[in-house]
């Protein structure tokens, strides 16, 4: 590549780095969003043109029909539910304004702790050899430090691995005694073996502190369309979080895909499993790179440790979009011991995963090469 070209991609670089969304706009491939790329189906495109002119021009409906709306789609109670724009709004109402004390196991999904005041979160350390949530030490922190709400991301991001859910039921039992509500935040959860039975969901009537938080982005891929919900039987809190969303806080193309959803419940379970069938291909596809520790995933992506002969995560980064025209997500900043040698990749096609790794194995293997090098 000459110095001119890579110049420039390096600027580009730092432009795609600085940036939270609009990727398409640049052409590379992105494995660093995670999103369904199977869903949703063509036919809702159809719809959705044929009534674009009517969703741009009137108003979209207020909380109480969009909160029916999303009960049809996950056979729950439209009172137990509250929508919002995107997960992120939801974490913002908690996060920023209910939480007195807030604590998250940490690394996990930054926003949690980014919305709210720095004096009111404790991060409890997962432990670096599995990254595995011990809910009784977790437990015991929370209640150490009188936390009210405490927040659990299963599968999480970026380790993309699931809590158990007796482990789950076990934690909430234990922080019900304490007034403190448990936030289990299961965006991922449709990507795993076993989605029905692994939600806790199905348990969210004999839990008055358990409360359900989903980003519809994710397992939908309706990124731009901006949906997330809230489950909760707990009456009080509901409202207290519903009480922090404006009048008309979806817009008409977000209502005109809660409207049409359930028509889609067959295709959208066919594309669930087809993630997860590329993703365990990418998983066994990675483990063939010399010194790269996957990380078994529950979710859309792989977490995966860099061997000690590599560059670091943000070198590797910035190498493969510069050189391979692919972008991936860097831990650099993540809160845990040695972020910088970790990286978090997103599934996407057969082919456009063995693309990654191909170019990923060469990256990895660059600073080896390097280091075995005879001195001139």
């Amino acid at each position: 590549m000459a110095d001119n070209d890579t110049a420039t991609r390096e600027q580009l670089y730092e432009t795609i780095s600085s940036l939270h969304g609009g990727y398409w706009q640049y052409r590379f491939v992105d494995h660093a969003y995670l999103y369904n790329l199977y869903f949703p189906p063509a036919r809702f495109f159809d719809q959705l043109t044929r009534q674009i002119r009517e969703l741009v021009l009137s108003y979209p409906v207020a909380q109480s029909v969009l909160a029916e709306m999303m009960g049809k789609i996950i056979d729950q109670p439209a009172e137990y539910i509250v929508v919002g724009n995107g997960a992120s709004e939801l974490i913002k109402i908690v996060s920023g304004h209910l939480a007195k004390t807030l604590i998250v196991p940490v690394p996990s999904f930054n926003e949690y702790t980014n919305a709210a005041p720095a004096e009111r979160v404790v991060e409890f350390h997962l432990d670096p050899s599995s990254f595995q949530l011990d809910v009784d030490k977790f437990a015991e922190e929370a209640i150490r430090c009188g936390a009210d709400v405490a927040v659990v991301v299963s599968p999480n991001n970026p380790t993309s691995l699931l809590v158990p859910k007796a482990d789950l039921i076990r934690l909430l039992v234990k922080l019900a005694k304490h007034g403190c509500i448990l936030i289990v935040d299961e965006s991922f959860v449709d990507f795993t073996e076993d989605p029905e039975q692994l939600s806790l969901e199905s348990e969210i009537q004999r839990y008055p502190n358990l409360v359900i938080f989903k980003s519809m982005s994710k397992a939908y891929g309706i990124c731009g369309l901006r949906i997330g919900y809230m489950l909760t039987v707990n009456k009080t809190f509901a409202e207290r979080v519903r009480q922090g969303v404006s009048i008309w806080n979806l817009n008409g193309l977000a209502e005109a895909f809660l409207r049409s959803a359930p028509e889609y419940r067959e295709e959208f379970k066919i594309s669930c499993a087809k993630v997860r069938s590329d993703r365990d291909l990418l998983f066994k596809e990675l483990c063939t790179i010399e010194g790269l520790l996957p990380y078994k995933p529950d979710a859309n992506y792989i977490f995966c440790r860099l061997p000690d002969h590599s560059a670091t995560g943000p070198d590797i980064t910035r190498q493969l979009f510069v050189e391979h025209n692919i972008y991936i997500k860097h831990c650099h900043g993540k809160t845990m011991a040695d972020s910088d040698r970790y990286l978090r990749i997103a599934s996407r096609t057969p082919e456009e995963n063995r693309a990654l790794v191909e170019a990923l194995g060469q990256v990895v293997a660059t600073r080896k090469h390097q280091s075995l090098a005879p001195p001139t």
